[in-house]
């Protein structure tokens, strides 16, 4: 028994570097005992807008909100459908449907595993109110194409970036192509919190203040006292806001060395295991490192005895989920065969080579043809 241990994911690692600096945000919350919408929230707003390359950013509970708040602010209408690749976290079908629309769920490139214009384009019909493209593991979608299908049928795009904090495609920030796109500051992100939140960033005003009304029980911007819809309490607290401040001075810095990461697995896996395919023009934050593997229970399985953690995102496409079962039924063969084979290999900001290397050699050794 190999006495090694290479977790899936090391958060006390993460926050160690920081730990100081958000004892001393923490105490100053508790020192100003604004809880809820204290400066730390604004200061955030500004410092993330800044960092997405768009104007606008407003802090919400958490990256679900984010999406249904948007919608709710977009005006998409209940029965209408709104495109989304299988393939993601249930919370983006979810927030479609919570608001009355009904997801319509389409194949991914076989090899990126994310949104196509070409599919995006096959999938509108006269129902379409939106796309929502999600960034998934980190790597940004076409977004350009995207957008220019959106903008030819006359139908919202929003980005879903809930894993791609720092992602850029063609040069440019993702969060600023779009409607709007929305984030998730659930601990285990790059940019996580100490608890749930979210954020959506826009560059339209107009948006930017729906959502902030909306978020806060629809409450005019003039006058607390007066409510103009009915909305919800979805608010990004003081607390998280100050930690989130904490941890954003380091995310690009966190990010390079992801894509570090993601260079020594390039390097030194085998080929028993594929690193799902990286756009030429899309610069990952490499939330997730995935790889394609035959016989996957049987590999997790034996690496967990050797010590090495690992996970999958996603083992159940959403348009095989139960809770979508009432919706007609479809078949997604790139998704679905994605889904039965991909495995999240160890990741986060400060991994080192040799557990990388370590990885490497465990599945190397239990892939083998003589192993």
């Amino acid at each position: 028994m190999n006495d090694r241990n290479v977790g899936f994911f090391d958060l006390e690692f993460a926050l160690a570097g920081s730990r100081e600096r958000l004892d001393a945000a923490w105490r100053r919350v508790m020192e100003h005992r604004q809880f809820v919408g204290g400066p730390e929230v604004e200061e955030f707003e500004n410092a993330f807008s800044k960092f997405c390359d768009a104007p606008h950013c407003v802090g919400v509970g958490n990256g679900t909100d984010a999406i249904e708040l948007t919608l709710l602010a977009l005006g998409i209408e209940a029965g209408s459908e709104v495109i989304i690749p299988a393939n993601t976290f249930v919370a983006t079908a979810a927030a479609v449907s919570n608001i009355g629309a009904v997801p319509r769920f389409v194949d991914v490139d076989p090899d990126t595993l994310l949104l196509t214009a070409q599919g995006a384009q096959a999938a509108i019909n006269s129902r379409t109110s939106a796309i929502i493209a999600v960034h998934l593991f980190g790597q940004p979608c076409e977004i350009d194409e995207l957008a220019a299908v959106a903008a030819s049928a006359g139908v919202v795009l929003i980005e879903d970036a809930a894993q791609a904090h720092g992602a850029e495609y063609k040069g440019q920030r993702i969060g600023s192509r779009s409607a709007a796109a929305t984030f998730s500051f659930y601990p285990g992100k790059n940019l996580g919190a100490l608890g749930d939140g979210g954020a959506v960033v826009t560059t339209d005003p107009a948006l930017a203040e729906r959502i902030r009304s909306l978020s806060a029980h629809g409450r005019s911007p003039e006058d607390r006292y007066e409510h103009l819809s009915i909305g919800r309490n979805s608010r990004l607290d003081t607390l998280q806001a100050a930690m989130l401040l904490v941890r954003l001075d380091s995310l690009d810095d966190e990010n390079r060395r992801r894509r570090q990461a993601f260079a020594w697995y390039q390097e030194m896996l085998p080929a028993t295991a594929r690193l799902v395919t990286q756009r030429p023009n899309a610069l990952s934050a490499h939330h997730l490192i995935v790889a394609r593997v035959d016989d996957r229970a049987a590999l997790r399985a034996a690496l967990a005895q050797r010590g090495v953690g690992t996970g999958i995102h996603y083992p159940v496409p959403c348009h095989l989920q139960p809770a979508f079962a009432a919706l007609p039924a479809v078949q997604l063969p790139a998704a679905e065969l994605a889904a039965s084979q991909i495995m999240s290999l160890p990741l986060w900001s400060h991994i080192e080579r040799d557990d990388v290397e370590y990885v490497c050699d465990q599945i190397r050794q239990l892939t083998s043809s003589d192993a």
